[in-house]
């Protein structure tokens, strides 16, 4: 008899019994699935600001001519809504939103208040954005300043006065400090440099004209919403 086939069949048993084993063990452990590397949403391009913003201007002009004649005009506080669009994370445009009053006086040779003018003076900048330093954002921009004057009203003597709607240049420097992903204070100055062409009729002094010299600067803060 050969001695060898007892052998060879209990081998051959023992290696089924352990392919059964481990193919029931596999059958009883859990399937873990490979992580899923998770993608950033990307930023909306899209941000708001709300301002408060002091208005304070440059206070210069003149009066049919005469020499040491000078024009002065109101500061005012105001609020002021600007939307950006980024194009890239540097580059961005800013529209700015804002109206104000300035009461106009001529403060050189004849020494009288003129009157009052509202101004809408939307601006529309170009930006670049630094994105160097972390939560600390800060940019600066150039454009043109469209300003449009309304609701004009004389004073004593004065009448049919009359600003007349110009084009600026605008130049701008600020900072976004961001709290996080969304939510920001923000910190801006512009100057505006604006001279436009006025004209009133005054019932001592007669017609009266000249150039209003207003160069404000805007300087805010507020909040900014990146969406």
């Amino acid at each position: 008899m050969n001695r060898k086939c007892p052998r060879i069949s209990g081998l051959a048993a023992g290696l089924a019994m352990l392919g059964a084993t481990a193919a029931g063990a596999a059958d009883l452990a859990p399937i873990v699935e490979a992580p899923v590397a998770e993608v950033p949403a990307a930023s909306s391009p899209w941000q708001i600001r709300v301002r408060g913003v002091g208005v304070i201007t440059e206070d210069s002009g003149s009066v049919n001519g005469v020499a040491g004649s000078d024009l002065s005009y109101s500061d005012s506080v105001i609020p002021e809504l600007d939307i950006s669009y980024y194009f890239t994370d540097n580059i961005a445009a800013e529209l700015i939103l804002g109206t104000t009053f300035a009461d106009i006086d001529e403060d050189g040779a004849v020494g009288v208040p003129v009157g009052r003018a509202w101004l809408l003076p939307p601006t529309l900048t170009l930006q670049y954005h630094f994105t160097d330093f972390g939560a600390f954002k800060p940019y600066v921009g150039a454009g043109v300043n469209y300003s449009m004057f309304y609701n004009q009203s004389e004073r004593g003597g004065f009448h049919n006065l009359d600003v007349e709607n110009a084009f600026g240049v605008a130049l701008q420097v600020g900072f976004d400090y961001m709290l996080d992903e969304h939510w920001g204070v923000n910190f801006d100055v512009k100057k505006i440099f604006l001279e436009t062409d006025w004209s009133a009729d005054h019932d001592s002094l007669g017609a009266l004209s000249g150039k209003a010299k207003i160069d404000p600067w805007l300087i805010g803060g507020g909040i900014t919403y990146r969406f």
